[in-house]
């Protein structure tokens, strides 16, 4: 029997779709269109920055060379760069762009606001730079609905399908976009009334009167200022994030700037992933076990996964389903192995006995927040394990074999 081994089981849940897309022929799964088209610097708004001067919010569009479909859905990528850097034209964000327009959706990067006060308050002062930069990410999904209403769509756009993936510090663009959407979450030590920080949650980035939901979100190694801001119902978020991230924290940690300015405690992925189980949120969670920060960056195959993994969760928005999460990682990761796997007994109450196909070589236990509560090397194809120390719940035992595979199980502890 096929065996799913994705991290985090997708609950099942009632979602309202739209008319869905034609996706024959592969369209929104494969890459159906050898070359895509480039226009740059289109401006999207303007707002103030931190030092009080305008900026024209610039984004650059991609779309399928040749394609006569007048009805397609959007993604809107958004940087890395710890809210201080990064560009709408690097790497972590252009091939992801670029992949997806083959795949027949306009795509687009976007600028966004960027700084950080370095004196003061620091919590505060990146607080508010986050602040700035969903502002100007909502302005750019109000962008697309206006051109449709206003310009006579002009970009051959579905307004009904506007997706986010954000990277890094655009991964918290993109989740706070999705799910600090009320006036009351809105952190108390944001000081509203400084220039370039009013109009509430929508900001005044441009495109006013429009909305800037997104039908659903990717994540990729970005983190939420608080978990509680999440509710049923809201955004469908896809969160792809290395359990060894040095910059982002995986569960839930404390986040530095540069290495050097400890700034706050945030969410990461794992959390956020618990968080919409416990909610019965429409997800998917795919963790990239012994990888730093954005992986895919440089690295063919991680790139190969991340793109797998969002074209069967945006297809299936897209074109119909309940099919949302991938359930097969890039083998020459070494991310999943197919040796035979024992665990018994499961539940269990104290002791269990893992046995193996392979010989061992490394157990890793760990919670839902992504902590490791349990690590020990070992030798041979069985081990037992005392669990009876541990709380009861759900953990995930990681196991790495002396050949280099790794596989991923499920235990719940009585």
């Amino acid at each position: 029997m096929k065996k799913n081994y994705l991290f985090g089981l997708l609950v099942a849940a009632a979602f309202t779709t739209q008319a869905q897309q034609d996706c024959s022929n592969g369209r929104y799964v494969d890459e159906i269109f050898p070359n895509i088209t480039t226009t740059s610097d289109i401006q999207y708004g303007a707002n103030l920055n931190l030092n009080g001067s305008n900026v024209n919010l610039l984004l650059d569009l991609y779309e399928p060379t040749g394609d006569a479909e007048t009805n397609r859905p959007v993604i809107i990528f958004i940087h890395g760069g710890s809210f201080v850097g990064g560009s709408k034209t690097g790497n972590d964000v252009v091939p992801l762009a670029q992949a997806f327009a083959k795949r027949g959706f306009v795509t687009a990067s976007i600028s966004y606001r960027l700084g950080i006060l370095l004196s003061g308050d620091i919590e505060k002062n990146a607080t508010e730079a986050v602040m700035r930069a969903t502002q100007d990410t909502r302005a750019a999904v109000r962008f697309f609905r206006k051109s449709v209403d206003t310009e006579g769509n002009p970009y051959n756009i579905d307004d009904t399908k506007i997706f986010l993936a954000g990277v890094s510090a655009g991964g918290f663009n993109a989740l706070h976009l999705a799910y600090l959407d009320e006036a009351s979450e809105i952190p108390a030590i944001v000081d509203q009334n400084t220039p370039g920080l009013s109009g509430g949650i929508e900001g005044e980035s441009g495109s006013a009167g429009y909305s800037s939901l997104a039908t659903a979100i990717v994540n990729i190694a970005g983190a939420l200022g608080d978990v509680n801001w999440m509710q049923a119902g809201d955004t469908p978020v896809l969160s792809l994030h290395g359990d060894q991230d040095g910059t982002v924290p995986f569960g839930t940690d404390l986040i530095y700037l540069g290495g050097l300015f400890e700034i706050m405690e945030v969410d990461g992925s794992s959390t956020i992933h618990s968080q919409a189980e416990t909610l019965g949120l429409t997800h998917c969670f795919k963790p990239h076990f012994g990888a730093d920060h954005v992986p895919h960056v440089g690295n063919a195959d991680y790139l190969d996964t991340t793109i797998n993994y969002m074209s069967q969760w945006l297809s299936t928005f897209t074109c119909g389903g309940t099919d949302y999460c991938y359930d097969y990682a890039t083998m020459s990761i070494k991310e999943y192995g197919q040796f035979d796997v024992s665990i018994y007994p499961n539940p269990a109450s104290d002791r269990i006995t893992i046995e193996s196909g392979e010989k061992l070589k490394k157990i890793r236990i760990s919670d839902l927040s992504g902590k490791v509560v349990c690590e020990l090397t070992t030798s041979g194809n069985s081990t037992l394990i005392d669990m009876g120390e541990l709380q009861s719940g759900p953990y995930f035992i990681h196991l790495e074999t002396e050949s280099g595979n790794v596989r991923l199980e499920k235990l719940m502890k009585l």
